[in-house]
Order: C-alpha cells, then structure tokens, then sequence
C-alpha cells in the first residue's frame, strides 16, 4: 500500500505526541510506502509573536509578508520538520525533510495579492518521493513550494498533502487532527461519507471553517484519483495504521 498521512502543527507541539506519532508511522514505512506532510500554523504564530510580528489573516489564511516567508522557512522546513524528522530517526526510520520547492514536488503560483506569498498549487511531480520510498526512506515534506520563477509561498497543509498524494498516487489519504472526525447534522461523527455527503454537510453549513476546508481537500483528492480519505483523531493510539488497516476509526471518504 501507498500512503500519505498528513499531520497538524497542534500534533508536533508537544514533544510526547510527537515522539508517539514518529513511533507508530516508523512502524507503518516498514511495511507500506509512506510520505509525511506537515504543518505547523501554532508554532509559527508563537515564532511571529516573539519577535513582535503581529500574524494577520484573510479568510483564515495567513498574510505572508516578505518577514514571514522569513519565518516560513525558519520554522516550518527548519525546527518543525526537523524536529519531526529527528522523532522518525529516533523511532528507526530512514527520514529525510523536504520541501516542496525540492525536486519541483509542489509548484506553485500567487493565490490572492491580499495574502502575499500565498500559494496555490499548480503542479506537483512526485518522482522524488518515489525514488525515496523504493530506496527505503520517509518522506517529511513541509508546507513550503516553490514558484515557477523560484519564488517562495506559504500552502495551506490540507492542500499541500492532497497535491503531493495526487501526484504521488496513494491508496489512501489520511488527516490525522484533533478532532475525532467529521460530525454531521445530528451531531454524531459519520463513519463514511460520499463526495455527495460532503459536498452536503458544507451546502448546509454543517461543515464550516477546518472542516470545511478539510472536506474540501478530501473531495479534490478524490477527484484527483487517491484511493480514499481517512480524517480521524492522531491522539489516539495507532490512528493511521487503524486507517491504514480499514479499521473503524474516524470518519473514511469514498469517491
């Protein structure tokens, strides 16, 4: 099997969560082909305010100003994805951190001129990731990519994981967060959904703000050709091998 798992910044804040975590997706890589996306929006916010830049945000994505690709780049591909890939090195696995910028894995161009170096994602060529998983290696990639004329932009982490898992052809994309997954009207977590159920819960208003953007990025990598998506709780013991294993955990998107 093929996997992405993507994991929030509130996960890797916390040196025991993040040492469980490394733990148990080590153990997964030994026995399926896995890359890791991540983000870090909590650790960034906290770097920004230390050295007194106020973070700004448009329709929930942050404003990155030419300070704060500064930051983006000191934080998210620096000490969180280092610090991640040194938890996964710990646990025994073979990790290597990236970017998207490298090896053009994720290009991407100007989302809005209100948010500076916001990008979306245009393309992504995943060969890098595949001559590391057949060779035995882990994936860490950061949230960063790369623009067509070597600019620098901040993406949003959903949208970074279901570029990189499209391109990458997984069977199965997995969000593990801090909720336990997606609840609908009557205020129960769904154990399945459709894109139709999804697409639902956000026309009802249901499904508003993370999780709408979460199903939102479930739907695209659908569209797009992976497998399935799992949105479950990484507080949780074993979370991605429970989604990996089609275990009841969280809540599974199908096409």
């Amino acid at each position: 099997m093929r996997a992405l798992i993507k994991l929030g910044g509130t996960l890797l804040d916390e040196p025991v969560s993040r040492a469980r975590l490394a733990a148990e997706i080590a153990e997964l890589a030994g026995q399926h082909e896995v890359a890791v996306v991540h983000g870090g929006g909590k650790q960034m916010t906290r770097f920004l305010a230390e050295r007194g830049v106020e973070s700004q945000f448009v329709d929930g994505l942050r404003v990155t100003t030419p300070d704060v690709v500064d930051a983006l780049l000191k934080v998210f591909a620096g000490s969180v994805n280092h610090q991640l890939v040194s938890a996964f090195v710990g646990a025994g696995a073979r990790a290597v951190g990236l970017t998207g910028i490298d090896a053009g894995l994720a290009v991407a161009e100007q989302l809005d001129p209100r948010l500076g170096a916001v990008g979306r994602v245009i393309s992504s060529d995943a060969a890098v990731l595949t001559h590391l998983v057949k060779g035995g290696f882990l994936p860490v990639i950061a949230c960063v990519a790369g623009g067509q004329a070597g600019e620098i932009y901040n993406v949003n982490a959903d949208q970074m994981a279901v570029a990189c898992a499209s391109s990458f052809q997984v069977d199965a994309l997995v969000f593990l967060t801090d909720v336990a997954g997606v609840r609908v009207a009557d205020g129960t977590t769904a154990t399945d959904l459709s894109v139709a159920d999804c697409q639902q819960l956000i026309d009802d208003q249901v499904a508003t703000g993370g999780m709408q953007a979460k199903l939102t990025a479930a739907m695209d990598a659908l569209r797009q050709g992976v497998g399935r998506v799992v949105i479950a709780h990484g507080g949780h013991p074993h979370a991605a091998g429970n989604a990996l294993a089609g275990q009841p955990i969280g809540t599974t998107i199908h096409a």
